[in-house]
């Protein structure tokens, strides 16, 4: 969360702690909501701290004091009042920073602060008037009042009394609590300034602001090296609040290492320290390691809670691993452990992604059973799979629900519900949808940008989105991978039938303004403001998209323009330091099988190279026809793929076997779809009577025909009888403008046509070829069958570089961002 500078005090007045009541913590994170199970969750916050004690040196007349001051404190004149009473039997400080705290976990801050006020004016030693402030500053901090603690602390400090460690460490707090990290670090040097030594809860305090500040953890780290050097020992709030960092980062290594190093100090765990260890390793995709944690806990006799299997089970969800998730679920029912808000959200958006939406409506029922109602993130959850599922008359029965009950839409519904309508088509729905948004007054962030830009992008519109791209750094959102990822993928993508057709004069007005890729828009003179002319031209993309009627418009092959785009994208991502993902390798990859030469691609490749060699490395060396020299390597960043979830690992794989395959390396392909098949990467996608092909790309699917075609020939020549009945399926190709008449079926179909393949289109389903076993058996038997079937590497690319050089970088100058 990004800092920010709170409202400073009025210097003229007194007291002016008194004169700025602070805002209800006005730096929420708007977006933490969004998430289905947004983390870090208030729950996993709280770092171990101990709770105030009850148990601390008052008399009884502080008891009573407390019991009169609420019932007859009504007003100033009604505290005074009980307080002169009782002045005479309170003892010191003690007695009054239990009045102090206990106002203060009311929420009854003001009277606290006339008691403080009361306490301080009749206390003539410095140091008990320092405890006082202390104890008031740590209050106010934590009800988020910060700019009446800085009020406290400045007072307090101009008076003679405030210049303590422990003041200065209770406003450190109470900046950290509330996000202010900026001024939190502030305070910490200016407190060194001044020649006081910060103790350990000084730099816990600092180090948990930064923390909830988003500081880099190499940053967080120097302090703790500081801590270290002079001679301040760490204890568990010190290492919960750094793993709390690797938790927000998703730095599980780190974390990992941390957690080692705290026992080897001796320092015990607690709940908080595994919860937090935890949320690190799942948010790093890394379940197998984060299961073994979990399974550590009972003999440390730290027993998982609700916060525990929230994260698993949301770990699970999100590398796709569904079933893991919903078993940890029923472990949560057969312990006992009642599930919170958050834990209902996460189980009904598994239950929506995969569109078992009559369990997401009972867990619906439990929740308002169990007195939890219906929030934005269940909303959101519930819009997304249905939307997913393309069930849009439920997306809309939804949407209104939201509003009869009157939960307000969020910007991840809005830019959930582009995104759902976009893919759909439905660009009329989509425009309203925006307009509605602007309506709310509400300021697009980067998943709105995304959505659109993802929308511009699956129409052909690549120029367009990246314009927009643009405006979002304009407006100051720096973009995300997901954003790069859509563009990068667009890159000579052609427009054809399963990618919605477009006007001419869409494409035309889109690029209009534009100088190539120059990602500049000029607004029109005369124009409200630039991002009121951006809002127009969304809301014109979308009109037209939506009145199309007939013709679509083949997108013009640009060729070394559409490369000098994309190193431009790249450029631009090394300068913000987005890190990519595995989507975004693909993506990369998928643009190489789009290039025409192999000296294009291969300049795509050293793209690749630059964000992570491994990768470069497998897929350069498969390339080259290396395949003995890289498969060791390619065998570990397999395994690395397998843990981000089936559809992403599958992603990977199709868009490798594609490059290879649009690039003669047949050989390379089919040993790639193999390993695939042998990690379960597509899902049952072969038997002796059928092989699926639906989830793969067109590289893959006929690779993974040869193999499949070879395996049958080797049955039949064992003497074994085949099936009946032998079925390829292809799928409908549901986002084909013609159902049935998907470019995966085209592919295949051509490939059987080619070899002479015996089989045919069923009549009842236009996704699925079949023959006879004995057909395909007896078309196996033939002498020439093998030859057709055994792929061999096209040796047509004799020009092949084995790397591209900086000369011929230089030479395609890349356009700026």
């Amino acid at each position: 969360m990004a800092s920010s500078t709170p409202p400073h005090c009025s210097i003229t007045a007194t007291k002016p702690y008194q004169n700025h009541p602070y805002p209800q913590n006005h730096l929420k994170n708007p977006r933490q909501s969004h998430h289905p199970n947004p983390h870090p969750h208030p729950r996993k916050i709280h770092l171990g701290r101990p709770k105030p004690s009850s148990g601390s040196r008052h008399t009884s007349a502080a008891e009573e004091a407390l019991h009169h001051a609420i019932q007859y404190g009504k007003d100033d004149l009604g505290l005074e009042s009980v307080l002169l009473n009782f002045e005479s039997r309170l003892c010191g400080s003690d007695d009054y920073n239990f009045l102090l705290r206990e106002l203060g976990n009311r929420g009854e801050y003001l009277k606290a602060i006339r008691c403080f006020e009361f306490a301080v004016r009749r206390e003539r030693r410095k140091n008990e008037q320092g405890k006082l402030a202390s104890a008031m500053i740590s209050i106010l901090g934590r009800l988020g009042k910060v700019d009446l603690a800085k009020g406290v602390f400045d007072t307090a400090v101009s008076e003679g009394y405030g210049n303590t460690v422990y003041a200065y460490s209770a406003l450190i707090s109470a900046y950290g609590r509330s996000g202010y990290c900026t001024e939190a670090i502030k305070i910490f040097d200016l407190m060194k300034n001044r020649s006081l030594r910060p103790n350990l809860v000084t730099y816990n305090a600092v180090i948990d602001a930064c923390g909830k500040g988003g500081v880099e953890f190499n940053q967080v780290l120097e302090i703790f090296d500081e801590m270290i050097k002079n001679g301040v020992q760490p204890d568990r709030i010190t290492y919960n609040s750094l793993l709390a960092v690797c938790s927000r980062g998703g730095l599980w290594e780190a974390a990992k290492g941390l957690f080692g190093e705290m026992v080897d100090r001796g320092i015990d765990q607690d709940i908080f320290t595994y919860n937090t260890l935890l949320d690190a390793v799942c948010k790093g995709g890394q379940m197998d390691l984060a299961s073994e944690i979990m399974s550590q806990m009972p003999a440390k006799n730290i027993l998982p809670n609700v916060v525990t299997y929230s994260t698993m089970v949301d770990g699970y969800a999100k590398v796709g691993r569904y079933d893991d998730a919903l078993n940890l679920y029923n472990d949560m029912k057969f312990f006992g452990i009642n599930l919170d808000r958050v834990s209902y959200n996460t189980l009904l958006s598994i239950y929506a992604k995969l569109g078992r939406f009559k369990d997401a409506f009972d867990v619906c029922k439990e929740m308002e059973d169990s007195g939890i109602k219906k929030d934005v993130v269940t909303y959101n959850a519930l819009l997304g799979g249905y939307g997913k599922q393309g069930k849009y008359e439920e997306v809309r029965r939804v949407f209104k629900e939201m509003k009869v009950e009157r939960v307000s839409p969020n910007l991840l519904t809005y830019s959930t519900l582009i995104d759902v309508y976009s893919k759909g088509g439905l660009y009329k729905e989509a425009m309203e949808v925006f307009r509605e948004f602007k309506k709310a007054g509400l300021k697009p962030d980067v998943v709105l940008y995304s959505a659109l830009i993802d929308a511009l992008c699956k129409n052909g519109l690549v120029e367009s989105a990246v314009s927009l791209l643009d405006e979002m750094t304009k407006e100051g959102i720096k973009p995300n991978v997901v954003t790069y990822n859509s563009i990068i993928d667009a890159f000579g993508r052609p427009v054809t039938d399963e990618s919605s057709a477009v006007h001419a004069d869409i494409i035309n007005d889109t690029r209009d303004g534009l100088s190539s890729c120059s990602m500049f828009i000029e607004g029109p003179a005369g124009s409200k403001s630039a991002i009121d002319g951006e809002d127009n031209r969304i809301i014109k993309i979308f009109g037209q998209l939506a009145s199309e009627k007939d013709g679509q418009v083949k997108k013009d092959s640009r060729g070394k323009q559409e490369i000098l785009c994309i190193l431009g994208v790249f450029q631009k991502m090394h300068e913000l330091e987005i890190k990519p993902n595995v989507v975004t390798f693909s993506a990369i990859l998928n643009a190489c099988s789009r290039c025409d030469s192999f000296e294009d691609a291969s300049m795509l490749l050293e793209e690749l190279r630059l964000f992570d060699d491994q990768v470069y490395g497998v897929a350069h060396g498969l390339l080259m026809g290396k395949r003995e020299n890289v498969w060791f390597q390619a065998q570990s960043l397999f395994d690395e793929v397998r843990q981000m979830g089936s559809s992403t690992a599958s992603a990977f794989y199709n868009a490798l076997t594609d490059m290879l395959w649009h690039f003669g390396q047949k050989e390379g392909a089919q040993l790639v779809v193999l390993e695939g098949k042998r990690r379960r990467v597509w899902e049952n996608v072969w038997s002796e009577s059928c092989l699926d092909l639906h989830l793969m790309s067109s590289g893959a699917a006929r690779a993974m025909v040869h193999a499949w075609l070879l395996n049958i020939r080797s049955i039949v020549f064992e003497g074994h009888e085949l099936p009946k009945l032998l079925s390829i399926l292809t799928g409908w190709g549901k986002h084909s403008k013609v159902v049935g008449d998907g470019a995966l079926k085209r592919a295949v179909e051509a490939l059987l046509t080619g070899m002479g393949a015996p089989f045919r289109l069923a009549k009842c389903n236009l996704g699925r070829f079949i023959s006879s076993g004995s057909v395909v058996a007896a078309w196996l038997r033939e002498s020439g069958t093998l030859k057709v079937l055994v792929l061999q590497d096209d040796r047509g690319h004799p020009n092949m570089i084995e790397r591209v050089t900086p000369d011929q970088i230089s030479n395609l100058q890349t356009l700026p961002l």
